[in-house]
């Protein structure tokens, strides 16, 4: 779903930024391949905007709830879902600087008048083999501010030249396995005798 996650938001974006005029820059690639040899990457990520998964953890708060079903009389024990955010990073890379700022305003701009995707209200391309296993999603976007000290470290750790950025946390995406680790019977009903019908 992580790789869903990123190609939905991309695509919503870019068709924002036809909406009103510009061009579609945003592309999902990994900005610290910006520096390196592979002549490929270093012309997809030309003048564009680069989206970046840069790190993702569990949502810890649910962690612990339990996961089982009822599938025909039966109840069905899975593990847990895990409910993951993701931290985004969009780089403009542009050959213009002002290009550069005006691209990053833009897509804070969009994630303004929008922060909860669903399947109802986003539109995307159906069509895509990679994207015909999605059912049903939910997931929210915010703006997520790193320090100095946090910023210096991720573009240190990226390898390259600070960009023009934006960093933005998606939280709750759920991953799971369709594997049962258990099956049991229900509970139908219970015999044994109450306090009130003891014998005197």
């Amino acid at each position: 779903m992580i790789f869903e996650v990123i190609q939905i938001i991309s695509e919503q974006i870019n068709n924002y930024l036809f909406e009103i005029g510009l061009e579609k820059t945003v592309v999902p690639e990994n900005i610290a391949f910006l520096e390196s040899q592979n002549e490929t990457v270093a012309e997809n990520l030309e003048d564009k905007v680069a989206l970046t998964l840069i790190n993702l953890d569990e949502e810890s708060t649910l962690k612990n709830f339990p996961n089982h079903s009822i599938e025909n009389s039966k109840t069905v024990y899975k593990n847990s879902v895990i409910n993951l955010n993701l931290y985004l990073l969009f780089s403009a890379n542009r050959t213009i600087y002002i290009n550069s700022l005006n691209d990053i305003s833009k897509i804070i701009e969009f994630f303004q008048g929008k922060k909860l995707f669903t399947q109802a209200n986003t539109i995307y391309n159906r069509n895509n083999i990679a994207m015909s296993n999605i059912d049903n999603f939910r997931f929210t976007v915010e703006l997520y501010t790193p320090t100095f000290e946090e910023l210096n470290y991720i573009w240190g750790t990226l390898g390259g030249k600070q960009l023009p950025s934006a960093l933005y946390k998606v939280s709750m995406i759920q991953i799971e396995r369709n594997i049962a680790q258990g099956e049991g019977s229900l509970i139908n009903q219970v015999k044994g005798i109450t306090k009130s019908e003891e014998p005197q």
